[in-house]
């Protein structure tokens, strides 16, 4: 049995992306482990790390449980649309904040900590843009920083991807595909 924590970074409420992520948790369920779901559309808190690294800005009430969860995690499941060529604004955000109090001790030391080494993850991006297009003329370029840059650099290894394209020109049995895809992966801590 694994500890797993399903991140949705999106804005909004009711979203594709928040069906594979709660399709991931209930196959998670299934398989025997123990998830925690968060959903950033959902959460209150203040987006912007107003202390750029240099001060400790004290985390929200949902940033704290959010915090204390992917610590205890074993795997980290992320689910976004890619906006803009990258992952949304909020997903940034959550992910500057919640790690933020274990980094900003150390590096004033000139240290870097990998705060979540031993740690696996599944990343599972929409995009309305068919997948091979985004994997090769634009060398996926948001799963590269999310997976090197700031998964990697804080220690999670193997890092797997999953890539929806075509998500509003796909058929509605395409769409249930993907659900239950995301549910077996879930089933299997995959």
């Amino acid at each position: 049995m694994s500890k797993i924590i399903v991140i949705i970074g999106h804005v909004r409420p009711r979203t594709y992306c928040e069906a594979l992520g709660a399709a991931y948790a209930r196959g998670a369920r299934a398989g025997g482990h123990e998830v925690a779901l968060y959903n950033t559309s959902a959460m209150t808190f203040d987006p912007i790390l107003r202390g750029a690294y240099e001060e400790l800005q004290p985390l929200e009430p949902d940033l704290c449980e959010a915090h204390d969860a992917l610590l205890a995690a074993d795997h980290i499941v992320f689910v976004f649309p890619l906006w803009l060529g990258t992952m949304p604004a909020i997903l940034k955000a959550f992910l500057e904040r919640v790690v933020q109090p274990d980094i900003i001790g150390p590096a004033r030391e000139g240290r870097f900590v990998q705060i979540l080494k031993g740690k696996s993850a599944r990343v599972i991006m929409t995009m309305g843009m068919p997948g091979f297009v985004y994997r090769w003329w634009f060398g996926a370029h948001a799963l590269k920083v999310l997976k090197r840059n700031i998964l990697g650099f804080l220690g999670v290894a193997p890092i797997r991807t999953t890539i929806h394209g075509s998500i509003t020109a796909v058929s509605d049995a395409k769409r249930s595909q993907w659900l239950d895809d995301a549910e077996a992966l879930g089933r299997n801590a995959g």
